[in-house]
């Protein structure tokens, strides 16, 4: 199995060199559409030049020859006899069809450059072959010679070319090294990150990334930072939750055992047995109340969109809920002042009619005697806002931000009272998210605690 490291160095590589032979045959394709053609007629134009002054100047040919040879140039002279001198560098090939030498003879130009077949990985203007090249008739003391001329490469562009496969060889060198850094600072925090998915998956989280860049890649790490500080503190919280259901299931049966046992005692007076009878069933109400808001939590928790909506009555939901709590309130000579307007929800009744529970329960719980609730409902952008106020003892504000955590409970030392079990507030918040909306909680420690849920207020919006 291949890396990615050796994956994308392959691909680099690859890259480099289709792009290079790519550009080789645009290139001798331009060449051959473009240059060629210009190529010859200026090679004409100098061997018509040559033939001028040769035949103005029959006595100084072979000098005017050899000097031109000098300058670059490879040249053929040839008569029809067969005589003939080549001046310059040889041609690597003679090729040159005895039909050509005729015509040129003959007195006719012979367009060897721009005729010369194009191959697909060999530009002509390098192939040094005799029939690569342009041949005139000269006339040299009333004989019919043919000369044929064409660059000589090698002495025109020997340094060049040695420059340029130096520069293209450095070029595809350096190419590499840094194509092969360059993958390497691409994959290296990905191999990092594959490695911090190990020990996530070994139930390690004390993981550090680097996050400063501003790439995709940065902006990667950051975010698999935040979900391992997420799973940790997921991890923590299912810890915190089993050790807490834990000990709230204990509790109560510990306390049923014993007095299950102390029952078995024949000499006990029945008012003691009637005492331990009921507390036995206050604690298996609170097993079975415990048992219920764990259930309504895993549904919330794994099927948030299971809603049976249906329009309802807000205000007539509200006073429901007071008329169900008047015997707290009157037990605890607590005033009530409800305002609300003609409010049709959508939503899931019975499920909000339990955080309406939740909540009033709180307030009546921490609020001291003779002391006040006021609950109000009102609609403003589309929003139904519902507010439960008490002039309680408050909530201190290091507390405020746990207080929908499962289990967590503002007083420990009501712990042990039947029905706290800490889960009231955090299936509230879990039926108010379900319904798309939000629960916040203002509070001043020795003046009183708000609960502020706002829902959407869509009255057709029903399943």
């Amino acid at each position: 199995m291949r890396s990615l490291y050796v994956r994308m160095s392959i691909i680099f590589c690859s890259v480099i060199m289709i792009s290079s032979v790519l550009g080789f045959l645009v290139s001798n394709l331009y060449y051959q559409s473009q240059i060629k053609p210009k190529n010859d007629a200026k090679l004409t134009r100098m061997a018509i030049g040559l033939q001028q002054f040769i035949e103005d100047h029959p006595d100084a040919v072979e000098e005017y020859l050899l000097s031109t040879a000098s300058l670059g140039y490879k040249m053929y002279l040839v008569n029809a006899d067969g005589e003939e001198r080549f001046y310059g560098l040889p041609f690597r090939k003679n090729d040159l069809k005895e039909e050509a030498l005729r015509k040129v003879l003959d007195g006719e130009i012979y367009h060897g450059v721009g005729n010369f077949p194009g191959q697909l990985f060999v530009t002509g203007f390098f192939d040094n072959q005799l029939s690569n090249s342009i041949g005139v008739p000269v006339h040299i003391n009333g004989e019919t010679y043919a000369l044929f001329m064409r660059p000589d490469a090698q002495v025109q562009f020997g340094e060049l070319r040695i420059f340029f496969v130096v520069i293209i060889g450095v070029i595809i060198l350096l190419s590499l090294w840094f194509m092969l850094i360059t993958v390497f600072h691409v994959v290296r925090p990905i191999t990092r990150l594959t490695e911090a998915t190990l020990l996530i998956s070994k139930g390690r989280y004390d993981i550090k990334l680097y996050t400063a860049r501003r790439d995709e890649i940065g902006q990667l790490a950051s975010h698999f930072m935040t979900m391992s500080r997420e799973l940790e503190r997921t991890n923590r919280a299912r810890q915190e939750f089993v050790a807490n259901v834990s000990h709230e299931i204990e509790s109560p049966l510990t306390s049923i055992q014993g007095f299950a046992h102390a029952l078995q005692d024949g000499t006990l007076p029945e008012a003691q047995r009637l005492e331990y009878l009921s507390i036995i069933g206050d604690e298996s109400r609170r097993l079975s109340m415990l048992s219920t808001q764990l259930l309504t939590l895993s549904s919330l928790d794994y099927d948030e969109h299971a809603l049976q909506k249906r329009s309802f009555d807000l205000r007539a939901q509200l006073r429901q809920v007071i008329q169900i709590m008047e015997w707290h309130l009157t037990e605890k000579e607590l005033a009530v002042r409800l305002h609300a307007g003609e409010i049709t929800l959508a939503g899931d009744a019975n499920l909000l009619y339990q955080v309406w529970m939740n909540l009033v329960t709180n307030a009546i719980k921490y609020t001291p005697a003779g002391g006040t609730l006021s609950i109000a409902a009102h609609v403003e952008d589309q929003q139904c806002i519902v507010t439960v106020t008490d002039n309680g003892a408050g909530i201190p504000a290091e507390q405020l931000p746990m207080i929908f955590d499962r289990f967590y409970k503002v007083d420990q030392s009501r712990s042990r009272e039947p029905g706290s079990s800490g889960l009231g507030l955090a299936i509230a918040q879990k039926i108010v998210q379900a319904h798309g909306g939000t629960i916040e909680v203002t509070s001043t420690v020795g003046e009183g605690t708000t609960f502020t849920v706002t829902l959407p207020c869509h009255p057709n919006d029903i399943d």
